[in-house]
Order: C-alpha cells, then sequence, then structure tokens
C-alpha cells in the first residue's frame, strides 16, 4: 500500500468517554476511517504510521443521525470507526510527544 493511501485510511482518533474506558481496560484506540477502508488497510496504516504492532481490528459503520435543520428535515453523514487492539505493554502516542 502507497504512502498516501496510509494517511488517508486514518482520519481522526475518536476521543469519548467510551473509548476512553475501552482503551484503559483492554489497549484499544477507536479512529475515524475512511468509508472505504478494510481491516488490512487500518491494520497497515496503524503500524507503519505509530510503529506498533496490531492484535485485531473491529470496523463498525455508524449510521447518520435523522435531524431537523431550521425545520428542514435532514440526515447527518454515515461514518465508519475501527476499534484497534495493540499488543500488551505498547501505546499510541498521538502527540508525538517524548514522556518521562
Amino acid at each position: 500500500m502507497n504512502k498516501n493511501r496510509l494517511y488517508q485510511v486514518l482520519l481522526n482518533p475518536r476521543v469519548t468517554e467510551k473509548s476512553s474506558r475501552v482503551g484503559e481496560s483492554s489497549n484499544q484506540y477507536v479512529f475515524q476511517v475512511a468509508s472505504d477502508a478494510n481491516k488490512a488497510e487500518v491494520r497497515a496504516a496503524v503500524e507503519s504510521l505509530f510503529e506498533v504492532n496490531v492484535e485485531s481490528v473491529r470496523i463498525v459503520n455508524v449510521k447518520g443521525k435523522t435531524k431537523s435543520f431550521k425545520t428542514r428535515p435532514g440526515k447527518r453523514s454515515d461514518w465508519k470507526k475501527a476499534y484497534v487492539r495493540v499488543q500488551e505493554g505498547q501505546t499510541l502516542d498521538f502527540l508525538n510527544a517524548e514522556t518521562a
């Protein structure tokens, strides 16, 4: 897989209460990924960009909510997220900060 595709697969990390709880308990991280990404691409992107070993990847399609925008019916966009479990003892550093 080329380098440009690796940067297109992972869009951003999802930092929520649920993702924090999952991360602490089972060494998992949650990412918003491209809608056409598959498990192999997500695994390759995380391993090459963060230099960790990935144990498993689970992908979930999130359906957009139906909402009302200024009294007009509308729908938020559908998106895809990935739960990535890394090997025990490894962590992802999103800020590339040195830890003491």
